[in-house]
This record gives C-alpha cells, structure tokens and sequence, in this order.
C-alpha cells in the first residue's frame, strides 16, 4: 500500500516524497518495464534511500498500482470529453487530436499503460477495468447513434476506438521505431501525423 498517502493529513514534505517517488517510477518503469524496474532503481532515481521510500510504499507493486490509478483517470479524459450534442466528424476528429496529444506529451504514461495491458493488467482491479468498459459503451452507444441517423459512416464502433488508440499510441510506444524509419524530429513527427489521422478517419467516416 502507499503508507504516505493513507496518512489523514500528509505533511508537505511527506507529499513532495511521494511525489519525487512516483515520477522516478514513472521514468524507471517506462524504461525497464515492470519486471526489470527494482526498488533500489527507483529509490536512486528518487534520491532516497531504499528504507526511506519503503516508508512511503511497501513495495513496488504498491508504486506501479498507484501510478497506473492515476493514469488510468488522465488516460480516459479525451474519450469522456466526445459530446453527443456535437457535429461527429468534429468530435472524432477532436478526439483523435486529443489522443495524439497525449501520445506526444505523455510518452511514458503511454508505455507504462501499454505495458500493463501486455502483461495481462495483473495491478488493474476488476472495478478499474469495468470503468474503462462502462465508458466505451457510453461512446459506442453515441457513435451508433450517429451511424444511425447517417450522420457517419456506419463502422463497428468499438473497433473504430480500438484502431484511434492504436493509431495514435503508436507514436509513444513505439518512438523508437518511428524515429529509426523517419528519424528525428521536434515533435515527433506527431504534425504529419496528425494531418495523416485526420484524413484516413474524416474519409473513412464521411457517408457514402
């Protein structure tokens, strides 16, 4: 568990720890991957000594989870922000940006997510999971009813948000690669995608 904050009223030094704590996680488990991040990595990374961060988490499975809650509210804000009041093709489009957004912004958190998910999501609790799905159906229910009045193009929609996730997270996930095949960049590459993104979705989107 994470002793610190269960505290009723952390001192501000007890926050700032826990918070040097979780951004030396951040950087030690989006590089190493859970498996290969320790205690004494992050302790180091965090400038502290192993017994002193113990005191603030008891393990690094107390770490990863509190990490992962965290990221898991941030992760899903772009997706509960699609209004169904909105013109579709904007809203998708707006989404799709948003995802990139984060993609260029938050590669870490990115990787962290991704690599949680291959690894089974073993420090995701089934109330977690059953969030993120209930959140899906409510975007699935109003991309269908969109489809339904022909406003888009009528497309599986839970496939439609799986290919945006993995259109998008690409550039975070797997930046090695990118960079290798169209070297470096400012930004990624994340302008020329988003103008690419922004054209396969509008014309797979728009009514025939």
């Amino acid at each position: 568990m994470a002793r610190a904050e269960s505290t009723r009223t952390p001192t501000r030094i007890q926050r700032e720890k826990t918070e040097a704590i979780l951004a030396a996680a951040l950087d030690i488990f989006a590089a190493e991957g859970f498996r290969g991040a320790t205690l004494d990595q992050i302790a180091e990374a965090a400038g502290l000594s192993k017994p002193n961060l113990l005191y603030y988490f008891d393990s690094k499975e107390a770490i990863h989870q509190t990490l992962l809650e965290r990221l898991l509210d941030t992760w899903l804000n772009p997706l509960r922000q699609i209004d169904p009041a909105g013109d579709p093709l904007k809203e998708l489009g707006a989404y799709i940006q948003r995802k990139l957004e984060m993609s260029r912004d938050m590669p870490r958190e990115s990787r962290l997510f991704a690599n949680e998910i291959l690894r089974g999501a073993p420090h995701m609790s089934p109330a977690t999971m059953a969030a993120l799905k209930a959140l899906v159906d409510e975007k699935v229910a109003i991309i269908n009813g969109w489809a339904k009045a022909g406003r888009i193009e009528a497309l599986d929609p839970y496939h439609l948000i799986f290919s945006i996730w993995a259109t998008t997270q690409h550039y975070a996930d797997f930046e090695v690669q990118v960079r290798g095949i169209l070297g470096p960049s400012e930004d990624g590459h994340h302008h020329d995608a988003s103008a690419f993104l922004s054209r396969l979705y509008t014309r797979g989107l728009t009514p025939g």
